[in-house]
């Protein structure tokens, strides 16, 4: 059979039927039951909405790549960042890695399956180089540009973890990483929260577990302390009215 142009798309478009009906459907957990395949096109891969930031708590890059890469250990992240500035990834950010553990973040417990987690070498009782916070702003740059997540949406463990971890330490330049819009803050003066205004529902619209109180508390602290002012009542509502804010309403 002599094939004409018109011929050609009609036979492509029938090879590609076959093809897709015979294609095997994407890498999953295998099943025993009878199931016919037929692999539809209409799929994409997960987009992460959140990025977690930690520390190692080890002392060296090479021991914290031990740990993340251990098969007893079970932990990891999609990217470590050395002292010095260098970046390794360690799982494809398609795939969910184990960095989160038990968490809750704005109601959903799954942290691992909605976030890109991110590890920074260091101790946790050291300040984070400059080198360093450079290479992760770099990288943020590059992930929120990707995946355009909102910059309120750029977290610690501890917000996540409030009752289990409290990295990254209070050393970590979460203001720095605000200003470049990675994160969210608020500077002095602040306006003073409404009459009536309720810091735990406050707290819990953030992002916040609402049912470890205390814990969310001081996460928040952790991630908004500043260095010249005690902690007050009043203080924490001025501070969570101005985050809640600035969370509702983007470029306030």
């Amino acid at each position: 059979m002599k094939l004409t142009r018109l011929h050609c798309p009609l036979l492509a478009g029938f090879l590609t039927a076959i093809l897709v009906a015979c294609a095997p459907l994407p890498h999953q957990p295998r099943t025993r039951m009878q199931i016919d395949q037929v692999a539809s096109p209409n799929f994409d891969q997960r987009r992460p909405n959140l990025v977690i930031i930690h520390h190692t708590t080890d002392d060296t890059l090479d021991e914290a790549l031990l740990t993340l890469t251990s098969p007893e250990r079970k932990v990891s992240a999609h990217y470590l960042i050395g002292r010095d500035g260098r970046i390794v990834q360690l799982v494809n950010e398609n795939d969910r890695a184990w960095h989160a553990g038990k968490s809750w973040w704005g109601g959903f417990t799954d942290i691992n399956s909605a976030s890109l987690g991110i590890e920074l070498d260091n101790n946790g009782n050291e300040p984070f180089p400059e080198a360093q916070i450079d290479a992760l702003l770099a990288l943020l740059g590059d992930i929120r540009q990707r995946y355009a997540i909102p910059a309120a949406n750029f977290i610690g463990h501890a917000d996540v973890a409030p009752s289990r971890k409290d990295d990254p330490s209070v050393l970590f330049p979460w203001q720095r990483l605000a200003e470049n819009g990675f994160g969210l803050w608020c500077d002095a003066p602040l306006v003073p929260a409404p009459a009536g205004f309720d810091l735990a529902l406050a707290l819990s619209a953030l992002g916040y577990d609402p049912t470890t109180p205390e814990a969310s508390l001081h996460a928040f602290r952790l991630h908004y302390a500043r260095d010249d002012q005690a902690y007050s009542s009043e203080h924490d509502n001025a501070l969570v009215y101005c985050l809640w804010q600035k969370k509702s309403y983007p470029g306030m």
